[in-house]
Parts: structure tokens; sequence; C-alpha cells
């Protein structure tokens, strides 16, 4: 992407954010200040019951009270109101909430509707909270309505609440509006609750680490069960709302432990001693306070104050320990953490306070404090996975670094053991030499960094032997003044190899400077005394050391004692003195002992990494070696590489692309040669060789000896190829008659068109095969080895026998993902498909189209031809997409048809030959087929 794309796309993103912003302003302001559409159209009265109520005492006593109130009534008492239907009553429904109490509704003394859970609820001694329906109807206007309340608990004994009148579905939608928004909080908290215990999971499997949002889901999902236990519709939720409502307080009991959880995880479990008893404190609570339960001894609610102040004493604590550590910690990490829990230990103690003096809750103030929490932890834990990710990059960074280090390393052993192994009598030369100079640096008192490194720079010392023919590393005599200049120049050569590289300090300059002597008389710049790099110095005697140590081609390894004479006697003038008299008390004192056997320590200090660096030390090292190379695999006659590395490349060009193998040889050379010498001929070979270099720049051309060339270009096809012979024809012919003594100079080609893969040795087989064929018949032409098959097809192919074919297609064909419709790649895909219905059962037939001559027809060449470009068009726009199809033969066809009904293979080509009757109107050639399924192509 450009540029100009890129700032483009970005005004266009914050464009759309900046829209997106400005219609979630416009509806939330229009859903505040806007008009109430759920008033319009609706009745102005709610469907509140508003006739007057009398309580009709125990005692026999009655009194007028008001609806909704809390009355003083004794628990297990039943409380009973009673009023009158008013002579216009019309309504089908009356209704009331139970708080934790059984309703009878009776109607003229006819008991109309019951609400009790004696019989269903599992344990307790209550019924659940919800609102209990009467049917009425007009037929009841006037009559007496008596409602009874019961309920064995002191919270809710003596409690009336509101009596609704008129459709059930209306009063559903009044309550709704106005306690509808609570549980949609509470789904809202319960679906966030879930995805987020699953999110966090997940992560931790990806971090290998414990997320703390996992236990915030965990009491997120606590806190909208218990909005949803305190719904006022959670008899629609659930059918068995009265175990919703026992769930409510076996949350709150259990709830301090999340709470605990995800404070602990926080604060790196840090105060979990504290924490622990806290928690098997709610465990205990809820043990005894199912017990009670179970038993009948006390519900649940009136063991409530306990669990409340278990909760207060676990929020208490928890908002302490983090007031503590933000104390302590100046960056303030878990800033977001506290300030979420606090608004939530608000919301929930406001939420717990209204228990003890409000009849009905919805726990709407626990729905916000969750809210403000998950989203405070939402951006809490993006940064922490932020952070995360970061630590983790630098420990990838940090792994990634000390394995290319490791490489590094491995690569200075391969390139110095490469560079001995062009020299035989140097084997392990590089590295004796970096342990003979680590030990005079020891002595020097040098830091282990950087012995470390003066070994490295001493591995590499000699790699410019890289560029040294090895017909000099390896003569067994003496090397002429002319050898021994070329063989300094691997000192510049190093140099220039490491030039660019700081992994290693000083490693160019003891690659330059180790043959310079101190008295200025060594090369390549005559340094001299102290100019000379120190490292150089070291590597120079214990260079010198290990060469007089060693065996070389011309000589034995030097006796101990004149090794130490001339390094004695070359004090101040090859060596550095004080350098010199080291190793010469090392050896004196018998320490000039080292491991035969390179290894490098995994403990070894680090070094400084630059990738970039590597690859390009690599990239100069085998553009030395690829010079060298190519300096002695070429042809200096014609310019074109030799047979060895020629064949390497079209080996390799014919692994990446499909193309043409030419096989050329130069006809009459010999006479030539006889008739006017060899400098005649050898004028005719580079005429020739400076026309495939001109007219096949992107091809691979070499030259395999004598009067024979081969040239392989890639991507091309048939029409190409003729072209590009007839012109080279052309332009040879039209060079040599220029000259007299090579004008008897032709050329002649076989040819063969390759797909991509195909095996190097079979292809330059058949180009061998079709230039033979051109031999047989006459020189100075061109013919295709495609068409030698064609020929012999045609007379070798009856057509007859299909599974032949078939087996002969599976033989030849080795699918390797290339989808060419020649018949090669046709047997490559036929295989394929073979291997599929093998496997997977699919069903494919392999069909065979024969253009066959009608009888007492007299056929012409250009009838047959264009029977059969007929054909082909008809089978390319009859078959499917997935169908393939090759030419087999002159005369024949194949095809595939993949999974198709077998009883509509007929129509399929009926529908073919159809088409082709179309196109070809002589009836002289007559199209059949036969087929089989690929399955059992083998058998």
């Amino acid at each position: 992407m450009t540029k100009e794309l890129y700032i483009q796309n970005t005004k266009i993103r914050y464009l759309f954010y900046l829209l997106m912003s400005g219609i979630l302003v416009w509806f939330l302001i229009l859903q505040a200040f806007g008009t109430n559409e759920r008033d319009i159209n609706e009745v102005s009265d709610m469907p509140v019951y508003h006739g007057s109520f009398t309580w009709q005492k125990s005692d026999g006593s009655s009194e007028k009270i008001t609806v909704p109130g809390r009355y003083s009534v004794s628990p297990e008492d039943t409380m009973i109101i009673t009023s009158t239907l008013p002579e216009d009553y019309n309504s089908n429904t009356l209704a009331v909430r139970s708080s934790l109490q059984s309703v009878r509704f009776y109607i003229n003394g006819k008991l109309r509707s019951e609400y009790d859970t004696k019989d269903t609820r599992l344990a307790g001694k209550n019924s659940a909270s919800r609102y209990v329906f009467c049917k009425t109807s007009d037929a009841d206007a006037g009559k007496e309505l008596r409602i009874e309340l019961r309920t064995n608990t002191k919270q809710y004994s003596g409690v009336v609440n509101t009596v609704y009148c008129g459709d059930k579905i209306d009063i559903w939608e009044f309550l709704f509006t106005q306690y509808g928004m609570e549980t949609i909080i509470a789904f809202f908290l319960l679906f966030a609750s879930v995805i987020t215990i699953i999110f966090s999971i997940m992560l931790g499997f990806i971090y290998h680490t414990k997320f703390d949002m996992e236990y915030l889901g965990w009491c997120m999902l606590m806190g909208s069960i218990w909005m949803l236990g305190e719904s006022k519709f959670r008899q629609l939720l659930v059918p068995h709302s009265s175990a919703l409502a026992t769930l409510c307080f076996i949350i709150l009991m259990l709830s301090p432990l999340p709470v605990l959880f995800y404070a602990d995880q926080v604060q790196h479990r840090k105060y979990r001693r504290l924490y622990l008893p806290i928690g098997w404190l709610a465990i205990f609570n809820f043990i005894i306070s199912t017990i009670l339960h179970l038993t009948g001894i006390a519900d649940y609610i009136e063991t409530l104050f306990v669990s409340h102040t278990i909760l207060l004493l676990t929020v208490f604590v928890v908002l302490f320990t983090f007031a503590l550590d933000l104390k302590r910690d100046k960056k303030h990490r878990n800033l977001l953490a506290f300030s979420g829990l606090l608004a939530a230990t608000v919301s929930v103690m406001i939420e717990g306070i209204s228990t003890y003096f409000v009849v009905s809750l919805s726990g709407i103030f626990v729905g916000i404090g969750m809210i403000i929490l998950f989203s405070l932890n939402v951006l809490r834990t993006a940064g922490n996975i932020h952070m995360m990710e970061l630590r983790r990059q630098k420990k990838e960074l940090a792994k990634r670094k000390r394995q290319m280090e490791k490489v590094s390393l491995q690569m200075i052993q391969t390139l110095s053991t490469t560079i001995e192994a062009k020299d035989e009598y140097a084997r392990g030369h590089s590295h004796r030499v970096a342990e003979y100079a680590a030990l005079i640096a020891d002595e020097l008192g040098w830091s282990s960094e950087e012995i470390m490194n003066l070994k490295y720079a001493a591995h590499l010392h000699d790699i410019g032997k890289i560029g040294i023919p090895d017909m000099l590393l390896n003569k067994p005599a003496r090397l002429t003044p002319e050898e021994y200049s070329v063989i300094k120049e691997h000192t510049v050569i190093g140099a220039e190899i490491l030039k660019n590289i700081s992994l290693i300090p000083h490693v160019a300059e003891v690659a330059r400077s180790h043959h310079e002597h101190y008295d200025g008389t060594g090369y390549p710049d005559g340094l001299a005394g102290e100019d000379i790099p120190l490292s150089a110095r070291i590597v120079a005697i214990a260079d010198s050391y290990d060469a007089m140590n060693s065996r070389r081609i011309y000589r034995n390894a030097l006796p101990p004692e004149k090794i130490f004479e001339e390094i004695e006697n070359n004090r101040g003038l090859q060596f550095d003195p004080e350098l010199a008299d080291i190793f010469l008390k090392l050896l004196c004192d018998d320490r000039v002992q080292i491991c035969e056997h390179c290894e490098f320590s995994e403990d070894d200090p680090e070094l400084p990494f630059i990738e970039n660096e590597i690859e390009n030390f690599v990239s100069n090292v085998m553009s030395k070696l690829q010079t060298q190379e190519d300096s002695e695999s070429f042809d200096f006659l014609t310019g074109l590489p030799m047979r060895s590395r020629g064949e390497k490349l079209t080996a390799q060009f014919m692994q990446q692309y499909s193309g043409c193998l030419i096989f050329i040889d130069m006809d009459n050379l010999k006479k030539i040669n006889d008739i006017h010498g060899h400098k005649a001929g050898d004028r005719a070979l580079k005429v020739l060789g400076t026309l495939l270099t001109e007219v096949s720049p992107n091809s691979v051309v070499c030259r395999l000896g004598g009067d024979e060339f081969l040239l392989f270009i890639p991507e091309t096809d048939r029409e190409q190829v003729t072209a590009f012979i007839q012109n080279l024809f052309e332009k040879f012919e039209h060079a040599t008659s220029e000259d007299p003594e090579i004008q008897y100079a032709s050329i002649s080609a076989g040819l063969y068109l390759s797909t991509k893969g195909e095996p190097f040795e079979d292809c330059y087989s058949k180009a061998d095969k079709a230039l033979y064929h051109v031999k047989q018949n006459g020189k100075q032409g061109f013919f295709f080895y495609q068409q030698m098959e064609l020929d012999l097809s045609e007379n070798e192919v009856t057509g007859k026998d299909l599974g032949l074919i078939a087996h002969a297609l599976s033989e030849s064909g080795r699918y390797n993902g290339a989808l060419n419709l020649d018949y090669r790649e046709f047997a490559k895909i036929y295989e394929y498909m073979n291997h599929l219905n093998e496997r997977y059962k699919h069903h494919c037939f392999l069909i065979m189209v024969t253009i066959d001559t009608a009888p007492g027809s007299v056929t012409h060449t250009e009838n047959r031809e264009q029977a059969l470009a007929c054909m082909e068009q008809a089978i390319h726009e009859k078959i499917r997409r997935v169908d393939i199809c090759t030419r087999y033969s002159s005369m024949q066809y194949l095809l595939i048809l993949y999974e198709p009904d077998e009883t509509q293979i007929s129509k399929v080509m009926d529908r073919i030959f159809q088409y082709y009757d179309t196109l070809y109107d002589k009836k002289d050639f007559i199209p059949s087929y036969e087929y089989r399924p690929i399955l059992h192509s083998n058998d």
C-alpha cells in the first residue's frame, strides 16, 4: 500500500469513528430527553386495583388498611384482607406479589386461586416470592374479594403488596416497564460473565498463567444470578422459581470466595494467609446455614445476617489490603482494580442494607456495581495483556538472539572448516591458533569476553583463502614469487569479506594484519610496531607457532627446539617482543596445552547481535566462493558455462519451470577443422556461442563439449520455441555465410517440451533422441520429441483396451500438485484422483473419446485436423470446470469426470457429440467413447 492510500484509508477510518460516536450520542440524548413513546396509545389508568381493603383480625375485629403496606402480624399467623369488587368491575385477572408468603384468593367465599409450595419445595418453611394470579370476570362485580397471606418468616410477616387487576398481559407489560431494566442488566452480566470466564481460561492456556479476570467473571456470574433471582419475572424465567430463589441465598453465602480469589490473584498471593480464614469461614457458614435450612430449624433468610456480615468483612479486608498496596506502590498498578471493587462494594452494601428496609429488591445496585467493576477490569486486563505480550516478545527476542548466536558460532566453525578443507594439511589450524591466542591474552589479563572475541576472530583469520585457488594451497613444491604474491592476497580478501562485521570486534583487522611484521617488513600494508593492531600481533605469534608445529605438504613439523629458536630470533623483527616473551615463557612452563576439539560453550558471554550483519557476511563469503567457481567453470572460447555447471543450472531451472530443453549440435565442424584448421572451427563455435547468449537472455545455455550445446528456455510453448529456433538458424546461416572458411557450418536441434519437476536425465535423453532423429533424416533441421511420441502412438494405440491405458496412466503419473493439461500432467492428476477415490470413496470415471474414419470415406489431412479441433472445442465447452481433458494420441482424447452420476455419462457424451456435429458438418469422422471407474484402474 502506498503512503497516499494509507493516509486516505486512515482518514476514512477516523471519519467512520466520528460518525458512529455522533450517532450514539444522538440516540442517548433522544432516550434521555425525548418523548416517552411507551405512553402513546396506552390507557391512562395503571392496572392497579383501587378498591379499599379491610384487615380481618384473628380477634374478630377489623381495620381498614392501605395497600401496599406492612402491618403487625405474627409469623405463622394468616393475615386476611377483604374488599368488595366494584359494580362496574370487568377485569379478567387479579394479581398480588407474594413475599415468601402462601396466598389464597376467595371470591364470595369460594376459593378461586391458591399459591403454596409446601408440596413442591425441597426444603425450607416458606413459599418463594412470586406474582400470584386469580382469574375473574364481570360476573364477579359486587362480590366479596378475600385474600389470605401467610408466612413463617418475621421479615415478611404482615406484608401486603400492591394488588393489580386487568388483563394478565397488561399487568406483565406494566411490571416490565417498571422493573424490566434490572432483568436486562442481569442477562447482560450473565452473558458477559460466561464470556469473561471462557476468555480468561483460553488466555491462560495461551500465556500459561492464571488471569484474575476469570475470578471476576465468577463474581459477575454470582451477581447476575442474584439479580435474576430477585427479578420480578423469575417465575417466567425458570419452571421452578423456588429453586432460583433458594439459589440467591446460596450465591450470597458463597460470594466471598470469588472475591477473595480475585483479590489474591491481583495482589500476587501477597495476603493469602489473611484471606484463607475468611474463605473457610464463608464455607463453614454455608454448611451450617444449609443444615438449618434442610432441617427446617431456620430458613436461609433467617441466617442472612451472618452471610451479610461475612461478605462485609471480606470486602472490608480486601479494600484495606488494596489501599495498603496503593500506598506502598508509587506506580499505583492496582488503582483500576481498587476503584472497581470500591464501586461494587458500595453498590452491594446499598443492596444488602435495603434487604432490611424494603420488601422487594430488584438487584439494580448490584448490576450497576458489577458493570463498573467489569468495565474497569477490562481496561486493566487489556493493559496487563499488553505488558505480558511485551514481555513475551522480549523473551522471544532474547531466545532468538541466543539461538542466532549459537548458529553464528556454528557458522564460524563451519566456515573455518571449509577454509581448511581447501588445504588438506591445515585442518584444525584455525581452532589451534584461536586456542594459542587465548593463552597469550589470558596472560595479558584480558577479560573472558575479550578472550572469547579474540578466539572468534582467530577462527576467521584465514577466511580469505576462500578466494585462493586450490592448486596453490595444495602445491607440493615451494611457491614461486608470483604464486606467493597470489597467496598473500588472502589477507586483503579476508578483510574485504569481514569489513562490515561488528558482531566480533577487530575481526577484519586480524584477517588483514596477522601477517604484518613488527619491523614493518610484513604484508599487505607494511605496518610496524604498535601500528599493528594488538589482536593481530597476538594471532601472528599463534599462527606462526602452529605453522611451524604442523606438517606441511613440502615439509614435516619442526622440532620444539627449532620452534623456540625461531620465535626467540624473531623477537622485535617478526613478532612483538613483549608478546614473544610471554609465549616463550608459556613454552618453557609447558603450558601450551590446548583442546584439539572445537567446542563452543553455551555459557559464553553474550555477543552483540545484528542479524543483517550475519546475512551480509554469509552473502559475501558465498560471493567469493561463487566468483572462484565461476572462473573455473566457464568456456573461455564461447563465454558459456561448461558442462558440469550448465547441466546443474538447467536441472535447477527445470525443477522450477516448465519449458523447452534444446540439444544443439554444430554440423560439419570436423570438416572445417580438417580443411581450414582449428582456428576456423573455433570461430564457428564462437559465433554459435554468441548467438545463443544474445537470442536467449532469460534462458540457461552451456557448452557440453566439442560441437554440442544445451539450452533450456523456461515458460514457453511450441509456437514460441519454433519461432526462436527458426530465428537462430537464420542468424547462424547469415553469420557463417560472411566467412568463407566456416560457410559449411550448420546446426541441428532436438527439442523436448518439459513440464515443471520432470527429471533432467529423462528430458536430456529425449532431447538427444529428437536430435538423433534429425541426424537420421538429414542434418540442418530441428524436431520435437513429442512429435515422435505422436507418430508412434498412431501406430501402436488401438484405443480398444481402456483398462490398459488406465493402468499406464497410473504407472506414469506421480501427482505433485501441478495442474497442466498436457499428457504427463494429466497422468499426474489421474494418479491423484485415484488416491482420492481410494481414501474418500469419490466416484470418478475415465473416458476415452476416439475419432474413427467413417467406412468408405476418403480422408484428407485438413479434414482430420479440422475434426480434431472441433472435438476439442466441443469437449472444453460441454464439460464442467472440475472435469479434466487431454489429447492422448492423434485421434483420441482422455477425460476425467469428477463424481458424476454414472447414469448421466451417456447424456454428457451425447451433448459433446451433438455439439461436435454442429461444429463439424462433414460425416467422414465418427466419434465414439468408452468409460470405466478410476477406482478399478489397477485391477
